[in-house]
């Protein structure tokens, strides 16, 4: 009969413990949800009543009519926009952001929404509780004890790890219910400015009016729900929208808890119907296979496809490698690949044949298809996606176009970055 000795039970439970970290990793940061992987053969465009029925239907909420939507580029349209929709509410804010760092904008954003709060108005703020953590406390407490409410969205503990891969994302700002903002701002310093060097970032964020903003507060309503167990109602928060442009607009959601699958189904059938025009403005691509095949089908179809995205100055090198490796065979079948160079990349935004455009604040990449929650406004406007296609082609004015030649040339250590990366894909 083997004894059992005290070496041994020491390597019993080292195997134990470890077996059990790597489940727990496993099952925090592998994402076994099935996911749409067979070929869409889409027969209509993005310009047939049936595309924006089949969106309804596969995405939720419906569309509305009577929406303006203003694009704000950089800081220096973004922060002034926001601030002045802060300043001038009456009733309620609601603010939502993945990532609230320190610096000058931050106390200013802070000191706003507290002297509102102190002046009865319900200020909620929603913070992710990752995204969050280089925050200066001392803010929170200034919008606190001003009277505003303040939660940190999916807090981490030792008990809860599962929580640490699945993030708010979602950028949301609604004053009095009437005007709203998303996109792809944080607030840190980094998008101050106007993109003028590598220290500030490009972004494009947006303005809305009218009654997409409904839509826009029920995506705060839902997370504001997790957070803190309250419904949010009344008029103060739900008003009567009256039309306030000519734009037709759809907002809506994706969540890890609800299946994140609704900002990768958008991608899917937006490209799937496209018929002349492809552009993706995205900081992270990272298309997976079916994606990937998608791609190159619209190609086979003679859609002109053209991709802008981080260069030098990205804030990943794995996210950067990953996508990289996954260019070889879009470069060969003739599509464009820009990358940014001034600074990081930030905006989000794709346009089809020049009528479609998403905005929002989803990336190109698994951490938006399947683990972070998004929101994102697609909008179906033809003088719309010229402003947004006329600012694509201005930062395609300062950015390289990558070869198929320069590509195949690559130095062998990035290659050997890129196949390291690419054991991790599903987490970027």
């Amino acid at each position: 009969m083997r004894r059992i000795t005290r070496a041994s039970i020491a390597v019993g439970f080292f195997t134990v413990t470890l077996t059990l970290i790597a489940t727990i990793l496993v099952l925090n940061y592998v994402n076994f949800s099935p996911r749409i992987n067979r070929p869409l053969d889409t027969d209509f465009s993005v310009n047939e009543p049936l595309f924006i029925r089949t969106l309804e239907s596969l995405l939720g909420p419906g569309f509305t009519e009577g929406n303006s939507v203003t694009p704000l580029r950089n800081g220096d349209e973004i922060f002034p926009a926001m601030l002045s929709a802060i300043r001038q509410a009456e009733y309620t804010i609601n603010f939502e952001t993945f990532v609230y760092w320190t610096g000058s904008i931050a106390d200013i954003f802070a000191e706003a929404l507290a002297e509102r709060a102190r002046n009865g108005v319900q200020v909620r703020i929603l913070l992710d509780a990752v995204g969050s953590s280089r925050m200066d406390e001392a803010l929170i407490d200034l919008m606190v004890d001003a009277g505003a409410v303040v939660e940190r969205f999916r807090t981490v503990r030792w008990y809860n790890m599962d929580r640490l891969n699945h993030r708010t994302h979602r950028k949301l700002l609604i004053a009095d219910g009437k005007v709203g903002f998303t996109g792809g701002v944080g607030i840190g310093d980094e998008w101050l400015g106007d993109a003028q060097d590598e220290n500030h970032w490009r972004e494009t964020h947006f303005e809305f009016r009218g009654p997409v903003v409904a839509q826009l507060q029920a995506g705060f309503a839902d997370h504001w729900m997790m957070a803190r167990q309250e419904i949010i109602q009344g008029y103060e928060f739900f008003p009567k929208l009256k039309p306030e442009g000519e734009i037709m607009a759809q907002a809506f959601n994706s969540s890890a808890e609800g299946g994140a699958e609704s900002i990768r189904t958008l991608f899917l059938v937006s490209i799937a119907a496209a018929k002349e025009t492809v552009y993706i403005g995205t900081p992270y691509f990272v298309p997976d296979d079916f994606l990937l095949d998608t791609l190159l089908e619209a190609r086979l179809r003679g859609v002109e496809i053209e991709v802008l995205t981080q260069g030098e100055h990205g804030d990943s090198a794995i996210t950067q490698a990953v996508s990289t490796a996954k260019w070889g065979d879009l470069l060969k079948a003739g599509v464009r690949i820009y990358k940014f160079d001034p600074t990081l990349y930030h905006t989000k935004v794709l346009i089809v044949d020049e009528r479609w455009v998403s905005i929002g604040s989803a990336n190109f990449d698994n951490r938006s298809f399947l683990f972070n929650d998004e929101n994102n406004v697609n909008i179906l406007n033809r003088e719309f996606a010229a402003e947004m296609l006329s600012q694509f082609e201005k930062d395609k004015a300062r950015s390289s176009e990558v070869s198929f030649q320069e590509w195949l040339d690559r130095p062998w250590y990035e290659r050997v970055l890129e196949w390291v990366s690419s054991t991790i894909e599903s987490q970027v």
